[in-house]
């Protein structure tokens, strides 16, 4: 017997841009006209590409064309792409919110959804009354939804309100709520999009163990939908990557995540401002020879020349920081550390790094001014700084760590 729980096939959904409907009453009964006879919809013929970017050449757009993945049972899948790219499209066609243009769905099972916040819930009823009133929905019995009352109010730490109008909640309440309904009340399917950014950071380490519980233990199937790399990353079993309403990628996990991160439009490596009236102008890199580069190995001298403008001549002081592409940080260069204040008009200072200590990959910088104890200038992603693998240690040997930090050491 299949192991396949959810399989999609050929999904596509086209939207008319602006208006609700066709807009007209001649296309209404133009699609009414195709439909009595048996024949497609003669506006699927046409559409742009889903590209927020780019201007439309047509009043339709295919938020999703032609998606076909198969889910199994217990499985986590991940789905990542950028905002627009048509993953909540996607989401809400799973969850039968809304119908494809055209393709086929089938699953075994109950599906259970947390879209948005508050998703289902009546904002006029109680918590309490919102959790039968959910569990109702996803097709439970009255005695099935009173078992599992106390660990879902429990679970969603709203104990206190929970006999209050949900209308009263803040939206981190709601998503506690919602979650824990969705996850205690056993769907087989579990379908999750963005929303669980709203909570806070208890909530979020909670619902992610209880994902992998519902996964792992209870061999239920998740899908879910984030920006965040690092829950994508320790969570998700298989990953799709969706770009402009195609599957662009489908397979590992850190493999899909360096396809969607190398496919992402991002600022160059080398910072200038232009208009610049305070603070730092332009960022260039340089190796030992004081060739100017566009890319780091790993253990290479690496000079940071810093051009900056200060026409109130105050002692102000610089730093360059360096975060992983999930925006984690790595470390940063602040020169009132090392007691290091410039009061020039205008300059360049120089930050020397003797030898490259992270691993190959790309990695955001951010450029910072400070006076005394006070940052006042702040860019944040200034660019984007590539590194390639190196002999850090000399020996001959490349190391092949991911996301390493490598230091100087020996062994006596």
């Amino acid at each position: 017997m299949s192991n396949t729980i959810l399989k999609v096939e050929d999904i596509s959904k086209q939207y008319r841009l602006g208006l609700v409907g066709t807009g007209t009453v001649s296309h209404d009964l133009s699609r009414w006209w195709h439909r009595i006879r048996g024949k497609e919809d003669p506006f699927l013929k046409v559409g742009t590409v889903n590209d927020r970017t780019n201007q439309a050449d047509s009043n339709y757009v295919w938020a999703l064309k032609d998606i076909n993945f198969e889910v199994q049972k217990g499985e986590v899948l991940g789905i990542i792409g950028k905002n627009g790219a048509g993953k909540s499209t996607l989401l809400k066609i799973l969850s039968r919110v809304t119908s494809p243009s055209t393709g086929e769905i089938k699953t075994k099972g109950r599906i259970a959804s947390l879209l948005e916040v508050g998703t289902g819930f009546h904002p006029e009823l109680t918590g309490r009354e919102n959790i039968y009133l959910n569990g109702a929905i996803l097709g439970m019995t009255k005695a099935e939804i009173k078992r599992k009352e106390h660990e879902i109010i429990e679970f969603s730490g709203c104990q206190m309100y929970i006999d209050t109008p949900v209308k009263r909640y803040s939206s981190g309440m709601r998503v506690r709520l919602a979650f824990a309904v969705a996850a205690f009340l056993e769907p087989d399917i579990l379908v999750i999009d963005e929303v669980l950014a709203v909570g806070d950071a208890e909530f979020q380490k909670k619902a992610i163990g209880k994902m992998q519980d519902i996964s792992r233990g209870e061999g239920r199937t998740v899908l879910f939908v984030s920006h965040d790399m690092s829950a994508i990353q320790n969570l998700c079993s298989r990953l799709i990557v969706i770009s402009n309403g195609s599957v662009s990628y489908s397979g590992e996990v850190q493999k899909g995540i360096d396809f969607y991160l190398e496919n992402t439009n991002t600022t160059g490596l080398n910072y200038k401002n232009y208009d610049c009236k305070y603070g730092v102008k332009e960022v260039k890199f340089f190796d030992s020879n004081m060739k100017e580069i566009n890319a780091v190995v790993v253990g290479q001298r690496v000079i940071i020349k810093v051009s900056f403008i200060n026409p109130e001549r105050k002692n102000i002081s610089l730093s360059v920081g360096f975060f992983d592409m999930f925006s984690n940080f790595k470390f940063s260069c602040r020169s009132d550390i090392i007691n290091k204040l410039f009061d020039e008009a205008s300059g360049e200072a120089s930050l020397v790094i003797d030898k490259w200590p992270l691993s190959a990959g790309n990695y955001y910088y951010n450029l910072a001014v400070h006076e005394k104890s006070t940052t006042v200038e702040n860019v944040k992603e200034a660019g984007i700084l590539n590194v390639e693998k190196g002999d850090y240690y000399g020996t001959g040997k490349l190391p092949g760590h991911n996301k390493a930090f490598y230091i100087d050491y020996k062994w006596l």
